[in-house]
Order: C-alpha cells, then structure tokens, then sequence
C-alpha cells in the first residue's frame, strides 16, 4: 500500500514550517510561512524565485525553470533537500521531504518513510503556479494544457493516476509495434491493440468530464478578468469529431505505420480557449492572455476544493511584472477568499501596497540567499 494512502482522505494541510538546503544559492534557509499569505520580497537575483522554485519540487518533484535537476544543486555538493511540516485542522502534524541527488535519483519522506514513488508526495500538496512564463498555457504546446486538466484529475480521481500509467505504457507498446512495421490486425496483437483502446477512451472520458465541471466556473472568473469579452472552453479529443477512436486508429493505421507512432488518442488532446469565437493567442495581448490563465487556475483552484473538499497551495512568482495592481488584487483576494496558502514573491513591497488589508500575513525579505522575517 503506498505509504500516502493513508492520508488521502484529510483536508490539505498548510505548511508551516519550510527547510531548503543546497538549493542554487540557499544554503540553508528555514522559515514559517503564514497558512494564508506569504510576501516574499527581494531584487532580482536574491533568491526569491529559488524559494518558490523549492516549494515547487514538494508538488511537483521538478523545476519549473529547467529540466536539469543538478542544475539546481549548489556547487560542489551531491544534493538538495526540502522539507516541510503541517498540521492539519485537527492539529495533527504530518513532516514531508524531497531530496534529489547529482545522479539524478530522488527520495520522498512522509513522517519518516521514505519512498521512491513520487506520488506519494506530490498527492499530499496540490500546488499551483503562475509566473511570467504562465502564458504558455494559452499559446504553448497542448501538452501544457493537457498537464493543466490532468493536474485537476490526479487531485480529484484516485484511480487516474494508474489509468494514466496504463495508457502510456500500452502507447509506447504500440508505437514500438508501429516501428517494427508490426500487423496491429494480428491476432498476436489485438489483445495490446484492445488494452491500447480501452485506456485511452477511459482518459478521454474523464478529461472531458472535468473539462466540462470547469468551464461554467471559468465562464464566472472571465467575467471579472475579461470582462468585455464572450469566453468558450472546449476540449478536443484528439481525433476525428465524428469517429470513434476504434474507427480512427483503422483509418490511420496505415499513415501510424509509415510514421512509426500513433497520431490518434488522447495524447493529442487539447483544450481549446476561444474568446468571440476567435483562437485566444489571435486576440488577446500579453496582458490579457496573462487575465485569462489567472481566470482557469481560480477555476481550477475553485473546482479542486468543491470535488475534495481540500484546500491548496498557490505560488505566485514576479506577480508584479505580470499583473496590473487592480487584477494583482482580485487574484490574490479570490485565492484567499477560498482559504488557499498563497506565496508571492515581488521585487518591492510597494508592488502589493493593497495587502495592508490582510490580517493574516507574514513579510519576508530575501537578500544573498538569506530569508528573514520582516
């Protein structure tokens, strides 16, 4: 049994204590955030981003900013470790660790336990991010998008996460197949051609339906973000509309064989935002683009709490230099009104002078890679 299992069912714990060790150029911080808004303030290079960053590998078990783990590992030295405490609203604790090591293993720890199953961990903090480089989930690749829905889907659905597993292991095995110029027809292969089939409709199912739980409640969002424009969400299965994925693996299998891959399933789905019927990225501006992927996490962040009853963590990196004040308000106030844990980091406080407001808080100024409680 996954040693995360038994902590599913609880309400997400805040933390409320954070350790970063050996992280770029935090040697060793330690610091308590507030269990509603952290302000992390300090010039560019200090090592604010770099704090969030760590948070980040607690949900996620990677960067946001590179795809080389020793990249963020201090010089000279074999790893980096991040821990945290929490305690949930019984007041019961829970200790969570992530280490990653130069060779590029890792190790979780849940109270003591250590695992090598990233999803023990990352179900224990659902975490979201928005930062100068969030726009790629409107004008990026559809992978951006379809780790945006199954983000949504691994939080709320205990059995997705094997479903997904399952897909990908049965689609890499068809491609091979699809490279050895394989019969897929064969009666030697109708049996991965069958287990190909049924994951990958029972992933296009649950996509679709949450798609469809997160539209009307981004539909309400937009109206605030967007407000002169008329917003559509829609989810494309990746294949023909008016064919079933059976009928469209037939139609394809000759092309597929050519190509050596499979070009129909939902591991070409997308999700497709229209603003007056026209393709976002054709319409909005970069600001407006950035008002539109604030609008889809407090959907996301909305629906996440309604399916589980759990509330989440947000991170919210440069917010300055990407939202106006009056939307920086709006967002941080939702996020807040749906008692999620918000972290924002900000070159001067001046840029967040409404937080004044908040009772709740707690300032932070990073300076060299020192975090101190202002």
């Amino acid at each position: 049994m996954p040693i995360a299992s038994f902590y599913i069912q609880r309400d997400i714990m805040k933390l409320d204590k954070v350790q970063i060790t050996q992280f770029r150029n935090l040697t060793s911080v330690s610091f308590s955030p507030s269990p509603s808004l952290t302000v992390i303030v300090g010039a560019n290079g200090s090592g604010k981003s770099s704090l969030i960053e760590a948070l980040y590998y607690l949900g996620f078990g990677r960067s946001f900013r590179t795809n080389k783990h020793s990249a963020v590992i201090q010089n000279e030295k074999d790893n980096f470790s991040v821990f945290a405490s929490c305690k949930d609203e019984l007041g019961e604790a829970l200790k969570l660790g992530f280490q990653r090591n130069r060779n590029d293993s890792f190790t979780c720890s849940i109270n003591g336990e250590h695992s090598n199953k990233l999803s023990d961990l990352v179900s224990l903090v659902p975490l979201q991010l928005f930062t100068p480089q969030s726009t790629d989930l409107i004008i990026g690749s559809p992978s951006e998008r379809r780790r945006f829905c199954d983000w949504g889907l691994f939080h709320v659905e205990h059995d997705f996460q094997m479903l997904s597993v399952q897909f990908s292991k049965f689609l890499k095995h068809r491609n091979a197949l699809l490279k050895q110029q394989s019969d897929l027809s064969a009666p030697q292969n109708q049996y991965w051609e069958q287990c190909f089939l049924e994951r990958a409709e029972a992933l296009s199912i649950k996509r679709e339906n949450y798609i469809s739980k997160l539209t009307p409640i981004f539909e309400k969002y937009a109206t605030t973000f967007l407000a002169e424009y008329k917003v559509s969400l829609n989810y494309y299965k990746g294949w023909e509309k008016d064919a079933s994925l059976a009928e469209s693996l037939v139609k394809k299998r000759e092309y597929d064989g050519k190509i050596g891959h499979t070009t129909s399933g939902p591991h070409k789905a997308d999700i497709r935002l229209k603003i007056n019927g026209v393709n976002a990225q054709e319409l909005l501006s970069r600001g407006q683009l950035r008002m539109a992927v604030a609008a889809l996490q407090m959907a996301q962040t909305e629906l996440f709490n309604t399916l589980t009853n759990r509330k989440s963590i947000f991170l919210l990196d440069d917010v300055g230099a990407e939202l106006d004040a009056d939307k920086r308000e709006l967002f941080i106030d939702g996020l807040l009104d749906m008692d999620t844990q918000v972290f924002v980091t900000a070159i001067e406080s001046s840029q967040l002078e409404f937080i004044q407001k908040y009772n709740e808080k707690k300032m932070f100024h990073v300076e060299h890679g020192s975090v101190k409680e202002e």
